[in-house]
């Protein structure tokens, strides 16, 4: 969330970045209303309570007990009205806060959806086939890797079955990508595949709703992730980190698992819209005066792994309607995806400032007091969407599919189908 003392002294540039959002600037005039009678009601309970103990004090030398009890009382239960009040104030009060988006940087471009993001450059060369191609769905079925029809019989629609050389080629992916990101100076993590609802709430993602993604657990407090953010940032909640330690690099491998509601089109068919993947994530905890640099440095790492792995692509910047609410900053990297003839994502990298920092309280000691750490991800390898790339760009006239020579020595052979 935001800095409440920063929205009380910024309350036009808040709404402003809120329009610029996307979002109802209504809610920061909300926040404010209830955020000023929750002020109220607090300075009421702390006077009613410097009553109840002046009360006390004149009772021991006074011999008018009946009227001073009558009184007491009085003071009791309006004592336990205010309180009342206090708990559902607190609950709209944080409610309204966190649909209040984080403040995008001054160099994000203002525009109101994926079409006004900015495209910065593109690398690599898209191929050029000389013959009648497949997609991934077609490629899988042929070299026997994918099976959607038994995915949806046992646990329903986007759900699938790797078989053979797929599940080969996801299990390179992880060995490449762990290898190359150690090589990084990132640390290697496997995180828990469920989250208490603190740290999937406190990083933004939402169990209910037209855009909700947690998969939550009846009965408990608990949800399937949706990606390794979510428990990476649950790491180091509630620590104080030393400024000596900063950057904390990570590297994370986990599940993911994603309802993907309203969030169904042309490209959903296949791989790259699934309810369940693996991941390989980067998370950064950094000291707030490096956190850009640290943005950008997750970018090259994306870049260079998605070079190595010889995939033609492009880099996006979002523009302030199609950051969501939590980042400061984003890129997207989209791949080249032949069976489509168009770009797609398949990596993205955000910079969150504090705004989790402070949901989850972590910060770091520094010369000025403990401040909040700024927290950055990205990620390195989604083992849906990479499958994808690499079945439809490298496929031969044979219908074999070559393996990029960075990944032969992982995977185990040069070719899928020779």
């Amino acid at each position: 969330m935001l800095n409440p003392k920063f929205i009380r002294k910024n309350q036009e540039l808040v709404k402003k970045n809120t329009t610029e959002r996307g979002m109802d600037p209504q809610v920061v005039e909300r926040w404010l209303d209830v955020d000023k009678k929750f002020m109220e009601a607090q300075a009421r309970l702390e006077d009613l309570n410097q009553q109840k103990n002046t009360l006390a004090k004149t009772g021991k030398e006074s011999n008018d007990f009946e009227a001073l009890r009558e009184e007491g009382k009085k003071i009791k239960d309006t004592i336990k009205s205010v309180e009342d009040d206090l708990v559902e104030l607190e609950r709209e009060w944080n409610q309204l806060i966190n649909n209040i988006p984080n403040i995008h940087r001054p160099e994000v471009p203002i525009g109101k959806n994926e079409d006004d993001n900015v495209e910065l450059r593109k690398v690599g060369k898209i191929p050029n086939f000389d013959f009648e191609t497949k997609d991934h769905i077609e490629l899988g079925k042929m070299h026997d890797m994918l099976d959607f029809e038994a995915g949806a019989k046992v646990s329903g629609s986007q759900f699938y079955f790797l078989k053979n050389d797929a599940v080969r080629l996801e299990l390179a992916l992880l060995q490449f990508g762990i290898n190359f990101l150690e090589k990084k100076g990132f640390t290697l993590v496997m995180t828990p595949d469920m989250a208490k609802s603190r740290y999937y709430l406190g990083t933004g993602y939402a169990p209910k709703g037209d855009e909700a993604q947690i998969y939550e657990i009846d009965g408990e407090d608990l949800g399937l992730i949706a990606t390794a953010e979510v428990t990476m940032a649950g790491l180091h909640a509630d620590e104080i980190l030393k400024a000596e330690d900063l950057p904390l690099k990570y590297a994370a491998v986990s599940h993911c698992f994603r309802k993907e509601a309203g969030a169904y089109g042309k490209y959903s068919k296949g791989l790259y819209r699934v309810h369940q993947f693996t991941k390989l994530e980067m998370f950064i905890y950094s000291l707030p005066e490096h956190s850009e640099a640290m943005h950008q440095e997750i970018l090259r790492v994306e870049e260079e792994l998605t070079q190595a792995l010889e995939i033609p692509y492009r880099v996006l910047e979002m523009c302030s309607g199609d950051l969501g609410a939590i980042a400061s900053r984003k890129y997207d990297l989209e791949a080249w995806m032949a069976g489509r003839g168009d770009y797609g994502e398949i990596t993205s990298t955000s910079n969150t400032d504090d705004f989790q920092a402070r949901n989850l309280n972590i910060r770091v000691k520094t010369d000025n007091g403990n401040e909040y750490v700024h927290m950055l991800n990205g990620t390195a390898l989604v083992t849906s969407r990479i499958p994808i790339v690499i079945m439809e760009n490298f496929q031969q006239k044979d219908g074999s599919i070559r393996i990029p020579k960075a990944l032969v020595p992982y995977f185990g052979k040069e070719y899928i189908g020779k």
